[in-house]
């Protein structure tokens, strides 16, 4: 009975194996830069703007009770609909709660280091089941965990619960399929969905394509129709327990207008660069690009592709060797699948909802199934090694010379160059760890053939080392892209040297910085750099000719914008080559006048500022306001409100609208009156300022705010996006609220009075999501107690 406890207590030593080496492998490229950033994982790009500030920002409104709605998100949103993608569905996420605020940051690489030691854990208890020896599925893992797709997306933080989660779904199909184990599946299924339900998607497609595959093969044992109505019913429990997080999402992303571009003629059956195709084999025999630096292929369009799918120390030589051999696998049809899904775009495109915008998110996937050939190869006594070798080289060789090598005939001075590269130094060093590790590599394979515990110990070591090696340089490249000192001296630091009174009860904004400098701060602001907004923004924007894809940022020649949206303070970098002042000593917006310079920024206030909340004396409809010309239009908002012709109707009395049988007497627009230029602009603003509220104050989850009305009754508008989750009311009573001037809101107010005003806000689709989830989770449960009193009634 001892002996059998101990074997049992070995043989879970190799999941812990894998967890703890996970650990120290990431901690040799992620503590090394943590020293250097003052205990700080400061890196670069989306990770600096996005990643950091979300996770604080998010953890701070949870924490003071503003659970549904931010307005510290660009002109506010639905807190559940803009961040479930990012942090909400991560367990990493929830366990910064027990942290204080300053804390937060200085978790960001532990965190990071948390994740891959995950993936490294779940990567093993999916690739144990085909190997002989536990200790190459403990290798097999640490080549998933630290893939080039691993750390490359260090970029992108919140990508890493997909990549730990994807073994688990794999592993508990295995375990019904092989062994008929309940419940597992149900639970992988929630989890992997309630993580991150972008990736959710193409985690189901690609789990579709590895079961058909393998009953079509015929390598996974029969199962009979009930136990297939079993496995239907965990995979629809589990999607279904995760409704409180999804639901809300679903009903916040079908607003984003970045979904909309579909699978359409030849760019669904082609790519429409050569270079693309380059890009993707590149990315299996050579160290990843950073993100957003594309080495090898400039112009191959995948600047944030996540095109990476390299296996550390051994690149795709052992993949290669497996696919030698003439043993029938159903690996041998799986690998060439992936390969023709991975060169045809519509194909690619199903793993994001057939989405045609380019991604390879999808390759972290791809990468366990190269591993599982890898270390199965290992095993195989037939795998010739120095072919696979002489292959794997060859095309790596190849490739680094193609590139590296190629004359180049520039259109512009006629000049010629060799290499087709960005960064000469980086290719020759990324070539160099891949050849060098590759042959690192089969020699001890070679070497140490005889003595198997030995061989696993230099593996390790030499993939430990190549870690450390890549992993650095890569992070070390990425630094060099970003303002590292400046996030760290003054934006982690959360504004704290702003001596400004009310800089959190009114917006800001601010003029060539750090993106989301407002969300470190987190001060209201109206530039964001935040993909899921309310749908209300991403229209509001392209009304001006304003790009709104992944970020607000309105141009200064929209400067009525400013005043619409209630900006008062101003913020510049000064040691940026971009300045607010202009050649000529001016600010670059009208109104703004230099007020200090503090926290290593200078500081600027709007003296045509209008407070939060004002009122009209015109108004236009929206028929009148489209034939404004665009670049006019921001100035108008300030002059009159847009309403539908509905509105126009419904408030008549304000209005003054009127139509006869003909509708004669409302041809002729209002607007056709206006005037644009700065002075008409200032004086626009103190009308608005001499209409608006007082007393406007940000509560939890909407906002308050008084206004005295001398005149008749009238609308109060306010540039808080519109929103179905919103209620509003008057002086206590409920009243209707009207989708204005685009995209934002207004309410009605009596005149001769002072009216208190109070918008409160609930996350759509929260209470029915919450309300399924439970009915499912004691489903679930139920289940799960139903199949232990089986068991126990069987034993007995």
């Amino acid at each position: 009975m001892n002996l059998r406890k101990s074997l049992y207590r070995k043989e879970k030593n190799y999941a812990l194996m894998s967890f703890l080496l996970g650990i120290l492998f990431a901690s040799l490229f992620f503590i090394p830069n943590m020293i250097a950033g003052n205990g700080y994982f400061v890196f670069y790009g989306d990770f600096n703007a996005q990643q950091i500030p979300f996770y604080q920002m998010v953890h701070d409104s949870i924490l003071n009770g503003d659970t549904m709605w931010s307005n510290t998100t660009d002109l506010g949103a639905n807190l559940v609909g803009s961040y479930s993608f990012y942090l909400l569905g991560s367990p990493f996420f929830w366990i910064t709660l027990l942290f204080p605020s300053g804390a937060v940051p200085y978790l960001m690489g532990p965190l990071l280091i948390l994740k891959i030691a995950c993936a490294s854990l779940t990567s093993y208890l999916f690739l144990q089941r085909y190997v002989k020896n536990k200790s190459t599925a403990v290798f097999g893992a640490l080549l998933y965990a630290f893939s080039g797709f691993s750390v490359y997306n260090v970029f992108f933080n919140h990508f890493h619960e997909a990549i730990l989660i994807f073994p688990l779904l794999l592993y508990s199909i295995d375990e019904y399929m092989y062994k008929k184990r309940k419940g597992i599946v149900a639970l992988s299924v929630f989890l992997a969905c309630t993580m991150n339900y972008y990736f959710f998607v193409g985690q189901v497609v690609f789990v579709i394509i590895y079961w058909v595959l393998r009953i079509c093969t015929k390598t996974y044992p029969k199962i009979k129709f009930t136990e297939l109505l079993i496995l239907a019913f965990e995979v629809i429990i589990g999607f279904l327990m995760t409704a409180v997080i999804l639901l809300p999402s679903i009903l916040s992303v079908i607003q984003n207008n970045r979904l909309s571009e579909w699978p359409n003629g030849w760019n669904a059956v082609v790519y429409d660069t050569p270079q693309k195709y380059v890009h993707i084999i590149e990315s299996f025999f050579f160290p990843p690009d950073i993100a957003a630096r594309p080495n090898f292929t400039p112009d191959s369009g995948g600047n944030w592709a996540s095109i990476a799918g390299w296996l550390p120390l051994v690149g795709m030589t052992g993949v290669i060797g497996f696919l030698q051999t003439k043993e029938k696998h159903w690996l041998n049809k799986l690998i060439p699948l992936l390969i023709v899904v991975a060169l045809v775009p519509i194909f690619n495109a199903a793993f994001q909802g057939f989405n045609m915008n380019y991604y390879a998110r999808w390759f972290y996937m791809f990468d366990l199934i190269l591993v599982l050939a890898t270390v199965i190869s290992m095993e195989n006594a037939e795998v010739d090694w120095l072919k696979a070798t002489r292959i794997s080289a060859g095309i790596t060789v190849v490739i680094l010379l193609l590139v590296g090598l190629m004359p180049n005939t520039s259109e512009v001075d006629n000049k010629t160059t060799f290499g087709l590269e960005n960064y000469s130094e980086w290719l020759w060093i990324y070539g160099s760890i891949a050849i060098v590790s590759m042959c690192g590599f089969v020699f001890i394979l070679k070497a140490f053939a005889h003595n198997r515990k030995k061989m696993m110990r230099m593996l390790a070591l030499a993939l430990a080392l190549v870690v450390a090696v890549y992993g650095n340089y890569l992070v070390y490249l990425g630094v060099l892209q970003s303002n590292k000192d400046f996030i760290i001296d003054y934006s982690l630091n959360g504004g704290k040297d702003l001596k400004i009174y009310d800089i959190k009860n009114v917006r800001s904004d601010f003029y060539e910085c750090t993106d989301n400098l407002g969300m470190y701060w987190q001060i209201p602001n109206i530039q964001a750099f935040q993909s899921i907004v309310p749908g209300s923004i991403m229209d509001f924007y392209p009304t001006f000719d304003s790009a709104r894809d992944v970020a607000s940022r309105p141009d200064t020649e929209l400067y009525g914008l400013r005043g619409l949206l209630s900006v008062k303070y101003l913020f510049d970098n000064p040691s940026d080559d971009e300045n607010f002042i202009d050649e000529d000593g001016n600010t670059k917006m009208p109104g703004f006048k230099y007020l200090d310079t503090g926290n290593g920024v200078n500081i600027y206030e709007n003296q045509y500022y209008v407070p939060m909340g004002f009122m009209y004396n015109d108004f236009i409809s929206s028929k009148e306001f489209k034939d404004i010309p665009t670049n006019n239009r921001d100035k108008a908002l300030m002059k009159a409100m847009v309403l539908s012709k509905k509105q126009m109707k419904k408030y008549s009395s304000i209005t003054g609208y009127k139509e006869s049988n003909d509708d004669s007497s409302y041809t002729s627009s209002k607007a056709d009156s206006f005037t644009y230029n700065e002075s008409s602009y200032k004086k626009d603003c103190e009308n608005r300022k001499n209409q608006s509220c007082k007393n406007f104050k940000y509560i939890n989850n909407g906002f308050t705010a008084t206004i005295d009305n001398k005149g008749k009754d009238n609308l109060v508008f306010f540039s808080v996006p519109y929103e179905d989750g919103w209620s509003a009311y008057v002086n206590g009573k409920e009243v209707n609220i009207e989708k204005v001037n685009v995209s934002f809101m207004a309410v009605k107010v009596d005149g001769n009075s002072t009216s208190e005003i109070k918008f409160t806000y609930k996350t759509p689709g929260l209470s029915a999501g919450f309300a399924i989830t439970l009915i499912s989770g004691v489903i679930y449960i139920g289940y799960i107690g139903f199949l232990y009193y089986r068991k126990r009634k069987v034993k007995k």
